[in-house]
C-alpha cells in the first residue's frame, strides 16, 4: 500500500515499523474492507430500532424500519455531518468572542487588540459605532455582536450578510435558507434529521445549505476576531517538512486549530528564562517551536513557526525521537497519539476540557491566566526533553522554504503597489486577458484512502502550467508547503508563462525581491472565508457575482465533517467544488442528481466528485472555461 508522497513522512513509518508501532495507516489496513453500506451513506442509526440499512440493489430491504428511504436517509445523514462540522467551527468562533469579550473587559492581561484597524473595519461592516469610541468600546461592541450571532434572533447572521454579495443574498432569501443563528441552526439540522421529523429529502438538503452558511458566518467571525486580536497576516518566510525539528533543542509541537493558546506559547517561548531553563537541561538551542495541522498554520502565517507536518500525518513527527512535547487543543487530534507515545519520551500535552485524551497530561487552557498556562506547558517540554534518548532520535533532513501568511488584506496590499487607486484592477485585468485563467481555493485534509498528497501534487502542476492561480488553506497548505510549492522558486518550475509574468510583477512591485509563491497561503482551515473575500471583492467592482466568476475550489483529498460543511458553503456561494473522496451520499439517487447537477441551477455551484486528480484538472479548467466564455473573456 503506498502511503505517503512526502519523503519524510515515509522515514517516520519505516521508524514505526522497526519500534513496532502501528500508524494510521496500519490502522486504516486493519479495517478493510469496509462497510459498503456506509460508504454509501446507506445505513442510520438515528433511533433504536436499527441501525438499518437500506440495500442499492433490489436483493434486500428498501426502507428502514420507520420508512425512511435511501433518499431520506442519505440526505439525513449528510445534514448531520454538516451540522458536526459547523459546530466545530461555532465553537471555535465563540472562544474567540468571549476572549474579544474578556479584553475588552480588562478581564485578561494576557491578550491584547493588536490590530486596530481591522476592528475598526470590522465595526464599521457590523453596525458598531467607532467614531469617538475607545478600542476597548469598540472590541465590546464588536465581541457582544459576535456572541448574538449564536443564538436565534429576528434577522439574519451579520457575519453573512455583510460580506456576501446582494446577488447572493436574494438567491438565499428566495430559497428560504438564511440562518439566523450558529448554534440554532445546528440545532434545528439535528432536529430535523432525528427520528421522525423531515423525511422529504430536497428540504432535507435545502436545510443543510442553511446549515452551511452558519458554517460560513462562524469561520467569517473566527478569521476576523483572530486577526484583531492577534494581527492580520502578512508574508513571512519559513519552511516546512520534519526536518524542521532540531537536535540540540526542546522541540514542541502545535497542534490543533485553535490560536488563543499557541500564541501564548509563541510569547512564552521567547522568555529569557526559559530559554536558560531549556539550555540548563542539555538543549543547546534552547525551544525550537514548530506546527501541525491548523493551529499550525496560525502561528506559521503570523510568526513564521515553520511547519512539520500535517493531519494525517501527525505521528509521523513523533516517530522522528525528537518530539519532546506535543500541545494539542482541539479538531483534528488522533488518540492514537497517545499509544505512540508511550513507547517514546514524548510528552502529550491537552488544554482543552471538551478535548481530553486517556494517557496524555492534562494542563488546562484558562484565558485569566493564558501566559502562565503556556510556560507551564512549555517547562513540561523541557522536563520531557531530558528524558530523551538520543539513540531513537531520527530526524529526515528534508524541508522546504515557504513563503506564507497572503490574508485578503496581504493580497490587496501586494496589488496596490502596482495600482494604488484600483488594487483589484491588476488582478481583473490579468484575468480578462488570461494570464491568469482562473482562481483555484485547495482546501481540506488528507486521508489515508489516497497516498498523502497525491491528488495535490499532481492537480497543481496541471492547473499552474494552465495559468490558474493557487491559493490554499488548512492542510493543503501543509502539503504545498512541504513539497516546495510555497516557494518563489517554484514559480519559474511550474508556472505557465501568463501567471509566472504576474506572480513577478506583484512580487517585484511588492518589494519581495522576486515573485510572490506559486501558492498564496490563507491560512488555516477556519480562513477559508478569506478566499471567499478576494472573490466578494472582485464580484462587487464587476458589478456582478460570484457564479459568474472563473473562480472554482478544490478539496482533493477530505476527511472531516468541517470539510463537508466548508465544500457545501462554497457550492451555496456559487463555486464549482471538486472532491477527491467520494463522499456518503451515492446510495441516494436523488441527493446525488441535486448536489452534482440540480443545485447549479439553484445557486450556481456545483460538487464535481472524482477521485482521479487529472480527469478533475479537466472538469475544474471546463467549468473555468464555461465562465470566461459566458464573460466573454480571452480562451
Amino acid at each position: 500500500m503506498e502511503r505517503s508522497m512526502d519523503r519524510g513522512t515515509n522515514l517516520a513509518i519505516e521508524n514505526a515499523k522497526a519500534l513496532g508501532l502501528s500508524t494510521v495507516w496500519d490502522r486504516y489496513e486493519a479495517q478493510l474492507p469496509q462497510c459498503g453500506f456506509g460508504e454509501t451513506g446507506l445505513c442510520c442509526r438515528n433511533c433504536m430500532q436499527g441501525p438499518c440499512r437500506i440495500s442499492p440493489f433490489e436483493d434486500g430491504p428498501q426502507r428502514g424500519v420507520c420508512g425512511a428511504d435511501a433518499d431520506v436517509m442519505v440526505a439525513r445523514g449528510l445534514m448531520r455531518a454538516v451540522a458536526a462540522g459547523t459546530a466545530s467551527h461555532g465553537g471555535h468562533a465563540k472562544h474567540m468572542a468571549h476572549t474579544l469579550l474578556m479584553v475588552a473587559k480588562g478581564q485578561t492581561g494576557d491578550y491584547r487588540i493588536t490590530d486596530t484597524e481591522k476592528l475598526k473595519a470590522v465595526a464599521e461592516r457590523i453596525g458598531v459605532e467607532v467614531n469617538g469610541a475607545s478600542i476597548e468600546d469598540i472590541a465590546r461592541g464588536v465581541a457582544l455582536k459576535a456572541l448574538e450571532e449564536f443564538s436565534e434572533k429576528d434577522s439574519p447572521l451579520i457575519w453573512a450578510g455583510t460580506t456576501i454579495t446582494q446577488g447572493r443574498i436574494e438567491r438565499f432569501s428566495k430559497l428560504g435558507v438564511i440562518p439566523t443563528g450558529i448554534d440554532s441552526v445546528v440545532s434545528e439540522s439535528m432536529h430535523r434529521s432525528t427520528y421522525g421529523v423531515d423525511a422529504d429529502p430536497v428540504n432535507l438538503l435545502l436545510g443543510t445549505i442553511k446549515c452551511a452558511l452558519a458554517d460560513y458566518a462562524s469561520c467569517h467571525l473566527a478569521t476576523d476576531l483572530a486577526d484583531i486580536l492577534f494581527g492580520t497576516p502578512s508574508p513571512v518566510k519559513t519552511a516546512a517538512n520534519l526536518g524542521v525539528l532540531k537536535t540540540e533543542a526542546v522541540n514542541i509541537a502545535l497542534h490543533g486549530h485553535n490560536p488563543l493558546l499557541s500564541e501564548m506559547i509563541v510569547q512564552a517561548a521567547g522568555s529569557d528564562d526559559l530559554k536558560i531553563m531549556a539550555r540548563e537541561a542539555g538543549a543547546s538551542e534552547g525551544i525550537n517551536l514548530v506546527g501541525v495541522c491548523c493551529t499550525g498554520n496560525e502561528v506559521m502565517m503570523r510568526h513564521g513557526i515553520p511547519m512539520a507536518t500535517s493531519s494525517v500525518s501527525q505521528e509521523s513527527i513523533l516517530l522522528t525521537g525528537a518530539l519532546d512535547a506535543i500541545v494539542v487543543d482541539y479538531q483534528c487530534i488522533m488518540p492514537a497519539l497517545s499509544s505512540i507515545a508511550e513507547c517514546l519520551h514524548t510528552e502529550i500535552i491537552t488544554t482543552m476540557p471538551i478535548a481530553k485524551i486517556s494517557g496524555a497530561m492534562h494542563i488546562e487552557f484558562d484565558e485569566a491566566h493564558a501566559l502562565e498556562k503556556a510556560r507551564e506547558i512549555i517547562k513540561a517540554g523541557i522536563e520531557a526533553f531530558k528524558k530523551r534518548d538520543p539513540s531513537r532520535v531520527k530526524i529526515p533532513d528534508i524541508s522546504s522554504p515557504a513563503v506564507v501568511g497572503f490574508s485578503a488584506e496581504a493580497i490587496i496590499n501586494a496589488l496596490s503597489t502596482i495600482n494604488s487607486e484600483d488594487p483589484l484592477k491588476p488582478l481583473i485585468d490579468n484575468i480578462v486577458e488570461g494570464n491568469i485563467y482562473g482562481v483555484c481555493l485547495f482546501a481540506g485534509c488528507n486521508t489515508v484512502k489516497i497516498p498523502q498528497d497525491r491528488n495535490y501534487i499532481a492537480m497543481i502542476k496541471e492547473l499552474a502550467k494552465r495559468n490558474v492561480l493557487i491559493l490554499a488553506t488548512g492542510c493543503a497548505s501543509g502539503a504545498f508547503a512541504r513539497h516546495g510549492f510555497m516557494s518563489p522558486e517554484a514559480v519559474d518550475g511550474y508556472a505557465g508563462e501568463g501567471l509566472k509574468t504576474i506572480l513577478k510583477a506583484i512580487g517585484e512591485s511588492a518589494g519581495l525581491g522576486g515573485p510572490l509563491p506559486l501558492v498564496l497561503h490563507m491560512g488555516s482551515c477556519v480562513d477559508n472565508t478569506r478566499a471567499a473575500d478576494v472573490a466578494v471583492a472582485i464580484a462587487n467592482k464587476l458589478g456582478t457575482d460570484i457564479d459568474r466568476l472563473p473562480v472554482v475550489a478544490s478539496a482533493p483529498e477530505p476527511v472531516t465533517e468541517k470539510a463537508l460543511a466548508i465544500g457545501t458553503w462554497a457550492v451555496a456561494a456559487g463555486l464549482p467544488t471538486h472532491v477527491g473522496v467520494v463522499p456518503p451520499v451515492t446510495g441516494s439517487r436523488t441527493v446525488t442528481e441535486v448536489l452534482t447537477s440540480s443545485v447549479k441551477e439553484l445557486l450556481g455551484g456545483w460538487f464535481i466528485v472524482e477521485p482521479d486528480p487529472m480527469k478533475a484538472v479537466e472538469a475544474l479548467y471546463q467549468a473555468l472555461t464555461e465562465r470566461r466564455k459566458a464573460l466573454g473573456l480571452k480562451l
